[in-house]
């Protein structure tokens, strides 16, 4: 069931961690904020112009994570995890206060993210919340990798195709329906990379903070992580993971169904782009309030909000 209204956090939350490619130690604290703020990071340690809107086209690198900068070139990285566990928890305006460049990577996953924000009450806002809706299919190809989204009323569903020549990631598939189905082993799916490509990454001066406890390292024919996968496909519900965190940078909830071959974050930013650049394929509208009777649990109609 989609919510009518906004949604915040009733008080502020905070977590600490290392970022996964500046190796720096960061504090985080996620504080309310009013209707229609949408989610803003603020960089704490600086004093001026910190203020960093997340928004697809704020995205300024999408190299192994998403950056996002302001007009003043203020920069905040790796949103991803964080944003998909505020899209999964519901959460419409907040503002991420950050002292460092970089969200911590936790363990790789949303799980650490999710469990601070289970501490703390969500509550409904006076202002209702704007869905974008998909009207006929949007398609991207970049060689071989595809991403589309057809209509779907009432949610978003993804599926996703991983092609790895990799004998232990392969070929990969799943569907999640995020207002449907238990999202338990999408939320604790961590990143992943090869073992071969590590010192690549290391010499573009990121990945200083990774290390077995953040992520899943794969070889030619074994995962090097002795606890191995934390469920049969973490990879590719990583990957889905990843996609719910880029889209939230929409700005809206989207409604639709989404089929990705092989994407990553460049992709889905791109994608984003597509959308926006086809206005006739979507609508922005809002919900009205549930109205009950006796015969129906409860009734949903949609109220257009802006023509898109």
């Amino acid at each position: 069931m989609l919510n009518i209204y906004q949604k915040t956090i009733s008080e502020s939350t905070t977590f600490k961690g290392v970022g996964l490619h500046s190796g720096k130690n960061s504090t985080v604290k996620i504080t309310p904020a009013k209707e229609n703020n949408g989610i803003i990071f603020k960089r704490t340690d600086l004093n001026k112009n910190n203020l960093i809107s997340a928004n697809f086209t704020n995205v300024s690198s999408t190299k192994l994570c998403t950056t996002l900068k302001n007009e003043y070139g203020v920069k905040v990285s790796t949103v991803e995890h964080l944003l998909a566990a505020i899209y999964i928890a519901g959460i419409d305006n907040a503002i991420i206060e950050i002292d460092n460049e970089e969200v911590p990577i936790m363990d790789g996953s949303a799980k650490d993210f999710l469990n601070t924000l289970k501490d703390v009450e969500l509550i409904n806002q006076f202002k209702k919340r704007k869905y974008l809706q998909v009207l006929k299919k949007i398609e991207l190809k970049d060689g071989k990798r595809l991403i589309s989204i057809e209509p779907n009323e009432s949610s978003l569903e993804v599926n996703f195709q991983l092609d790895y020549k990799n004998k232990i990631i392969g070929k990969q598939q799943n569907t999640i329906n995020f207002q449907q189905d238990n999202l338990d082993e999408i939320i604790n799916s961590r990143t992943f990379c090869l073992f071969k490509d590590i010192e690549k990454i290391k010499k573009l001066g990121l990945a200083k903070g990774g290390s077995l406890d953040n992520a899943v390292v794969v070889d030619d024919n074994k995962i090097l992580n002795k606890e191995g996968l934390r469920n049969e496909k973490e990879f590719v519900n990583h990957k889905i993971l990843d996609l719910a965190g880029d889209f939230l940078l929409s700005g809206h909830r989207i409604l639709g169904k989404v089929f990705c071959y092989h994407g990553g974050h460049e992709l889905t930013n791109l994608f984003l782009h597509k959308i926006f650049d086809e206005k006739s394929s979507f609508k922005i509208f809002e919900l009205e309030d549930v109205i009950y009777s006796k015969d129906i649990k409860y009734k949903r109609s949609q109220k257009l909000a802006v023509n898109a």
